[in-house]
């Protein structure tokens, strides 16, 4: 912190090349995660996972996944450039804010009322993309005060 009480941070030309480095590897990131999640969604369907949800019936298709996991990837990559730009200890924050939502992100294949066999891949396929989104992104975010 400054003696203003703001947050002091690194150069502006620095600060934009760590904000252009974190989006870069957010969106490989991404594209990682959501390849990963889409090939454990059909491999669970391979096994006979249906994925089908009682509340109002429907399946969940294949390519659902991939833009769900595209969606909510780059929403955490917003959240790691606003922390990079705003917080003392973006890593820090970062890795408990995508940690609390991941948690929150799986209540609701739990109330979901789909059968064992679907609400355990759900759950599984909530984690596929944090293991792989939460540690890169946090890695990015990293400085020496971390």
């Amino acid at each position: 912190m400054d003696g203003t009480g703001a947050v002091a941070g690194p150069a502006s030309g620095q600060t934009s090349h760590r904000l252009r480095g974190l989006a870069v590897t957010g969106f490989m990131a991404t594209l990682a995660a959501t390849v990963a999640t889409t090939l454990a969604a059909a491999l669970a369907q391979a096994v006979g996972v249906d994925f089908e949800v009682p509340d109002g019936g429907e399946t969940i298709p294949l390519p659902g996944f991939a833009v769900v996991t595209g969606f909510f990837s780059i929403a955490g990559i917003v959240i790691a450039v606003a922390l990079l730009r705003w917080s003392a200890r973006p890593a820090k924050r970062f890795v408990w804010t995508a940690v609390s939502l991941t948690a929150i992100s799986l209540v609701p294949p739990l109330l979901a009322g789909a059968d064992t066999a679907t609400t355990t891949a759900l759950l599984g396929l909530h984690l596929v993309p944090a293991a792989v989104m939460i540690p890169t992104l946090a890695r990015s975010l990293r400085t020496r005060t971390d």
